[in-house]
C-alpha cells in the first residue's frame, strides 16, 4: 500500500515562533500553570483544541468573499440552510455563533431544577449549560470506554442497560432529552456505532424522550462506522451520516470542528413547537433567525465545509494521522487511549504519572510538562475539567484522567507530528520528576478555562 498523503496542497503559510525551555518555564509560571492563559505566540505546536483552528480551503475563502451581509434573508443563510438540511435531513435549521450557543438555547428552554439530561459523555460546555439551567447531566458510557488502554471498536457507545435503569429510576417525565455525542470527545474521541445510535433512539421513542445528536464530529464518526461496522463498508459517508441523523429528533453542532469553519454552529430539529421557542430565544441572545450571530461570510464557509468534510480521501488522511501519532507513542510504551480516536490523541495521565494522586491533578501536571519541554499546548480532560466537590469540600474525581492533544484539521504536517511524539516520549522518560499541582483560584463553572494553579512542594 502506498503512503497516505495529505489530500491537499499548501497555498498559504503562517510563521511559528520559537522560544527556549527556560523561557517556557517562566511563561508557564506567569500563566499560573494553565495553558488557556498562555499567549498563542508563545506556543510552538498548538493542540489545545481542534475547535475553530482548522485551515480553510481555497473554496471556503472564495465563499467568504461571496458572503452577503444582509440583516434578514441573506442568500448566504439559504446556502447554509440547504447544506445543513442535505447532511442532516432535519427540516428546521437555526444558526448560532457556535456550538455552546446552541446548547445554551436548548437547555435554557428544556432544563431546570429536577430535570436530567443523559448522554454517552457530556463535554465541558454541554454539561455547564445543563447545570447552569439548574438541571443535572448524567454520563452513561459503555464499560469498554472506561478502560483507556484496552482496544474496542466503539468505545464511545452508550451503556444500554444503564440507560434503561436510569430512565426507570428517575422517570421519563424528568428527562427532557438524551444526547449522543459523536464522536465521544470526553471519552477519548471514540466513535459510536450505528447499532448503538439506533437502539438508543428506539428506547427514547418508547419512553417519549427526545433524542438529539451532538454532531460536532459527525463525519469522523461516519467514517469509523464505514471502517468498523458490518454492513457499512460499501456505503458512502453522506449515506451513513443521513442514516445516523434519521434516528434523531434533532442535533446541535459546533461548525468549528467538522465543518472546518473558524466560528459558527447550528441547531437542527423536527419539532416545530420547540423550534419556535428556540428562535425566540435566539433573537434575544444571538441575532435574527437567518444569521444567528454570524456574518454572512461565516455562513458561506460552513456551507462549503460541510460538503468538503465528507470527502473520503480527506477522512482517510485525517483518521490515519491520529493513528500514526498514537502508534508511535504505543511503541515507546506511553499509555494512550486505544484504539486511536478521530480528532485527538489521548494520554492516560493517571498511568503516565502514577506517582501523582488524582487530587494533585496528574493530567494538568502532564499538560504543563509537555509545554515546558517542547512548547506543545494540550488540554487536561480529567478532574480539573470535570471534578466536583462533595459537601465536605473534598474532590470527587473524574472517571478518567486524560490529556488530549487535539489535532487541528489541515494545519500540521507529518514532521510536526513527529516532533510532538519526540517531546511526549522525552517527558515520559523523565516522568518521575514531574510534580503535582494544587488549585489556588477557580470559578464555580468551567473552572479549567481560567483556574490558577501552583506546583506542590
Amino acid at each position: 500500500m502506498h503512503t497516505i498523503i495529505e489530500p491537499f496542497k499548501i497555498k498559504s503559510v503562517e510563521p511559528l515562533y520559537f522560544n527556549t525551555k527556560k523561557e517556557r518555564k517562566t511563561i508557564l509560571e506567569k500563566a499560573c500553570y494553565n495553558p488557556f492563559r498562555i499567549h498563542a505566540d508563545d506556543v510552538l505546536i498548538d493542540l489545545l483544541t481542534d475547535s475553530g483552528t482548522s485551515a480553510m480551503s481555497s473554496n471556503q475563502w472564495a465563499g467568504i468573499m461571496q458572503g452577503d451581509e444582509s440583516y434578514a434573508g441573506s442568500p448566504s443563510f439559504f446556502h447554509f440552510e440547504k447544506s445543513v438540511k442535505d447532511v442532516t435531513g432535519m427540516p428546521i435549521v437555526i444558526p448560532t455563533h457556535q456550538g455552546r450557543a446552541a446548547e445554551k438555547i436548548l437547555f435554557s428552554i428544556l432544563g431546570g431544577k429536577g430535570k436530567y439530561f443523559i448522554s454517552n459523555t457530556l463535554f465541558d460546555t454541554t454539561r455547564a449549560n445543563i447545570e447552569f439551567s439548574g438541571a443535572e447531566g448524567i454520563d452513561c458510557l459503555c464499560e469498554e470506554g472506561k478502560h483507556p488502554t484496552i482496544p474496542a471498536p466503539f468505545k464511545g457507545n452508550m451503556d444500554i442497560d444503564m440507560l434503561k435503569k436510569i430512565i426507570k429510576k428517575i422517570g421519563a417525565e424528568n428527562i427532557p432529552m438524551v444526547i449522543m455525542t459523536v464522536t465521544n470527545n470526553s471519552g477519548g474521541g471514540q466513535p459510536v456505532s450505528m447499532q448503538n445510535i439506533k437502539t438508543v433512539s428506539a428506547i427514547c421513542k418508547e419512553n417519549n424522550i427526545p433524542f438529539f445528536i451532538d454532531a460536532c464530529r459527525f463525519a469522523e464518526n461516519s467514517y469509523f462506522i464505514k471502517l468498523r461496522e458490518e454492513g457499512y463498508e460499501n456505503k458512502s459517508i453522506p449515506e451513513i451520516a443521513a442514516e445516523m441523523f434519521s434516528y434523531a429528533d434533532g442535533c446541535t453542532m459546533s461548525a468549528k470542528k467538522d465543518a472546518f469553519a473558524n466560528i459558527g454552529g447550528f441547531l437542527a430539529m423536527r419539532d416545530l413547537d420547540l423550534a419556535i421557542h428556540c428562535r425566540n430565544l435566539l433573537i434575544i441572545t444571538e441575532g435574527f433567525t437567518t444569521y444567528g450571530g454570524l456574518a454572512g461570510r461565516d455562513l458561506e464557509a460552513i456551507a462549503i465545509g460541510l460538503k468538503e468534510v465528507m470527502d473520503e480521501h480527506y477522512l482517510q488522511y485525517r483518521i490515519r494521522s491520529i493513528e500514526y501519532l498514537t502508534n508511535k507513542l504505543i511503541e515507546a510504551g506511553v499509555p494512550v487511549m486505544q484504539p486511536a480516536g478521530g480528532h485527538a490523541v489521548y494520554i492516560d495521565a493517571k498511568e503516565f504519572l502514577s506517582h501523582i494522586p488524582v487530587e494533585q491533578y496528574p493530567g494538568q501536571a502532564l499538560v504543563c510538562a509537555l509545554y515546558a519541554e517542547g512548547g506543545i499546548r494540550s488540554v487536561e480532560i480529567g478532574s480539573l475539567m470535570f471534578g466536583k466537590y462533595d459537601i465536605s469540600g473534598k474532590l470527587v474525581p473524574a472517571q478518567m484522567e486524560l490529556v488530549r492533544l487535539a489535532i487541528p484539521r489541515r494545519v500540521y504536517t507529518q514532521s510536526h507530528i513527529d516532533y510532538v511524539a519526540e517531546v511526549i516520549i522525552q517527558v515520559f522518560k523523565i516522568r518521575n520528576m514531574i510534580k503535582g499541582l494544587e488549585v489556588i483560584e477557580e470559578t464555580p463553572l468551567l473552572r479549567h478555562f481560567t483556574a490558577k494553579l501552583k506546583p506542590i512542594n
